[in-house]
């Protein structure tokens, strides 16, 4: 089968390349993949990975053979998956607990932006508890994460205050925030639960924001700056506030559950999915370097041929 592989020897690091079909264990179904979307976070590992090293994390397909144990959707089932990795291929070994049943209605496309961005969404809004009445605030809110995030709050009754450009402004009111600002200085807290992935300055007057008691979900640093944090930051006026690292490769099981929930608010019309571009995989360059000059706002969908 064919996969994209990373190569040092390519512009873009990658190749598409014979590969050994995957082997699947008892607990595993093979997926026939159809399409696959970009993270942030993958680029770094394009960067880091060794010649061979099969990228990939979000997958959306169907179910070529049914998994052996007798877990999972039976084969010809149009599924979702998260992945840590060679999910840039044709076929895909997923455990069955790592994918979701596409409901009828909701397009590949659409379940293609919901893995990583959807569950990442899902899970750091969690350690806010119940969210009802809640006044949260959510840092870079343009990307796909952030997107979700407004939406699911809004969902589950929070006030959503929303960091980012001025030309983001009007979608994200449309999608749920209350208030969107171009910069976290505007912000007027306290919030109760503050989802960060910006880092460095942003990080710091977060913390200048966050509620006693109060929770700073850190799932990424978009800035690449560091954040000097000390204790006459929290005290007075956030103590007992705390911070709070997500990474969704430590998040806890039952990934393909909350799939599952994201795909059926899709088919609700209770969540807007936005999917920027659309590639073949063969021209994974082009989503690329879109990606890396943050040129849209969204997922990238590479088709896999």
């Amino acid at each position: 089968m064919l996969a994209l592989c990373i190569s040092a020897d390519s512009s873009n690091r990658l190749k598409l390349a014979e590969v050994d079909e995957p082997n699947c264990n008892a607990n595993e179904a093979l997926v026939a993949v159809h399409s696959t979307s970009l993270n942030r976070g993958e680029l770094r590992l394009l960067a880091i990975r060794p010649d061979g090293w099969i990228p990939g994390q979000d997958i959306v397909g169907i179910v070529e053979r049914a998994a052996a144990d007798g877990s999972g959707p039976a084969a010809g089932t149009r599924v979702a998956a998260l992945v840590d990795q060679a999910g840039w291929a044709q076929r895909v070994a997923v455990p069955t607990d790592r994918l979701a049943v596409i409901p009828d209605g909701v397009s590949f496309a659409s379940a293609t932006t919901l893995p990583v961005a959807g569950t990442t969404a899902l899970r750091t809004l969690r350690h806010g508890g119940d969210l009802a009445g809640q006044r949260i605030l959510i840092t870079g809110a343009s990307g796909a994460v952030g997107r979700f995030q407004i939406q699911i709050a809004r969902e589950q009754g929070a006030s959503v205050t929303a960091i980012a450009s001025v030309r983001h402004h009007g979608d994200l009111r449309d999608l749920g925030a209350g208030q969107v600002v171009e910069s976290i200085e505007l912000a007027e807290g306290p919030f109760s639960l503050i989802t960060e992935s910006v880092g460095g300055e942003s990080l710091t007057h977060a913390i200048e924001r966050v509620a006693p008691g109060g929770t700073i979900v850190m799932f990424g640093s978009s800035s690449g700056e560091l954040t000097p944090i000390g204790f006459r930051q929290f005290v007075p006026g956030h103590e007992g506030a705390r911070l709070q690292t997500f990474a969704y490769y430590t998040s806890g099981s039952a990934i393909g559950t909350d799939i599952a929930w994201l795909l059926d608010l899709v088919a609700a019309g209770r969540l807007v999915t936005r999917v920027a571009m659309t590639v073949p995989w063969m021209d994974i360059g082009q989503a690329l370097d879109a990606l890396r000059q943050r040129s849209f706002s969204g997922k990238a969908v590479l088709t896999v041929a």
